[in-house]
């Protein structure tokens, strides 16, 4: 029997140890995926052959890594609100057309889509450090344009893109309008105690609770329940209830967390979307109550009163 618990105990311990090697070795393998297993790197498809009007623009970011990114223009004149798209951790932009099309139509709004340092055709490697630096290099950009409302400039997140959304928007008070995140998690440190179970006792965000021994080593940390107690613009979260990648709950706990602070939260949740296909699956509702959103908070021209809130309050309701 003594044998027995011996062996269990250091076969735990030897578990803990190759799950630790993994974490501090192939962690920004985990969570940056810029190539899909059996697809090259570079970009499957263009706007073009969506027939969307864009321009290639080529960045810098503020340690001098070349970036790339799509700026999708919806009309002639710039009119309408500009997104600022930041995508999920894998593939690249190319395969987030097919969303932004739609997006573009059904929100008549502009969209810039940015390539994180080793993603697509932009230069380095990514890691949360630089990818922050990334999302600022793109904002400025588009805060210096001329051919565009710069005051209509609204913030999109799926999943790390929600993560670096945040960091972003919370950074950027005066030149962000507004903030959407859609499956976004609370912390990459939650995600590695659900990827690695046998860890969850030693890594965790700051909602966990006890000692997180390896918190420590983990390099992009992307803490984005502690971020959006701190963003001051009005957030919107969508939340597909089937996501299988990352826990709904996590989408609950950031909004709790942003409301304590902020009064300008809506959250709405879709009861069959999974982590990539809510923009699907939520259909013409999805689609609408992020445009009651922009029109309450990123308006052409006045203000939108209370009226837009109960819209959409009543458009969930009915749903």
């Amino acid at each position: 029997m003594v044998e027995l618990l011996k062996a269990l105990v250091y076969g735990a311990g030897g578990m803990a140890v190759v799950g630790l090697a993994a974490l501090v070795a192939l962690q920004e393998r985990l969570v940056y995926v810029p190539v899909l297993p059996g697809l090259p790197r570079a970009y499957s498809i263009t706007p073009s052959r969506l027939r969307l009007v864009y321009e290639d623009v080529w960045l810098r970011a503020a340690d001098g890594v070349r970036l790339h990114s799509w700026f999708l223009r919806h009309s002639p004149t710039g009119r309408g609100p500009t997104i600022l798209f930041f995508q999920e951790n894998a593939g690249n932009i190319a395969h987030r057309l097919e969303c932004v099309r739609l997006m573009m139509q059904r929100l008549q709004c502009n969209v810039f889509m940015l390539s994180y340092r080793g993603y697509g055709e932009s230069e380095g490697y990514p890691s949360q450090s630089g990818i922050t630096k990334d999302a600022q290099a793109a904002l400025d950009h588009l805060v210096q344009r001329k051919d565009i409302d710069t005051s209509r400039i609204v913030i999109f997140g799926r999943s790390l893109g929600g993560a670096v959304g945040a960091v972003l928007a919370k950074n950027n008070p005066d030149k962000v309008s507004a903030l959407v995140l859609e499956n976004t998690f609370t912390s990459i440190l939650d995600m590695a105690g659900i990827m690695l179970p046998f860890l969850r006792c030693f890594i965790g965000g700051s909602s966990s609770k006890g000692p997180k021994l390896l918190n420590c080593v983990v390099r992009s940390p992307w803490s984005t329940l502690d971020v959006v107690a701190e963003v001051k613009q009005p957030i919107l979260f969508l939340s597909g209830l089937q996501d299988e990648l990352v826990p709904p709950s996590h989408m609950k706990m950031l909004y709790d967390k942003a409301i304590e602070n902020n009064r300008n939260c809506r959250f709405v949740d879709f009861p069959s979307g999974m982590h990539m296909d809510t923009w699907i699956s939520g259909g013409d509702r999805y689609w609408r109550t992020i445009q009651l959103f922009l029109d309450q908070y990123a308006p052409e021209v006045q203000s939108c009163d209370a009226s837009c809130t109960s819209e959409i309050a009543n458009d969930d309701e009915a749903a």
